[in-house]
């Protein structure tokens, strides 16, 4: 039996999301992709995946959404314990140096969002690379 590695992405920008997406499928086999569009979303999602015995090996997690955005998600996925273990990176439009800083502080590798698809399949590559092997 042959198990997927998970990535779950959270991003309210479905373009954003697409694209992604298809950079991952395209550098990285034996990778499934689960969406959220929001923190709350996220957190509903990995608690399922939690129930299901399926984490993710890598949350990549946009900053600006609306309902619950970037920092909150993330400081609530580091406040559990069922999912601090697992690595975030952040993907994100925000240039902000506050938006950084708070990131670095946590040991978070933070991405600035590409214009091109051949800068999104780069960084989809570095952001895999935070994927740890999971036993599921």
């Amino acid at each position: 039996m042959r198990f997927e590695k998970k990535v779950l992405l959270v991003d309210d920008d479905r373009d954003d999301l697409e694209m992604l997406e298809e950079a991952l499928k395209i550098i990285s086999t034996g990778h499934s992709i689960v969406e959220a569009n929001n923190g709350q979303e996220a957190l509903d999602i990995l608690t399922n995946m939690l129930k299901q015995g399926e984490l993710p090996c890598l949350i990549v997690l946009d900053i600006n959404m609306p309902k619950m955005d970037g920092k909150q998600t993330f400081m609530k996925i580091k406040e559990d314990s069922n999912f601090s273990n697992i690595p975030v990176v952040i993907f994100s439009t925000s240039t902000s140096m506050l938006d950084r800083y708070f990131f670095e502080r946590h040991r978070t590798a933070y991405f600035i969002k590409p214009i091109n698809f051949e800068e999104f399949s780069k960084t989809a590559s570095r952001m895999i690379s935070h994927c740890i092997n999971k036993e599921i």
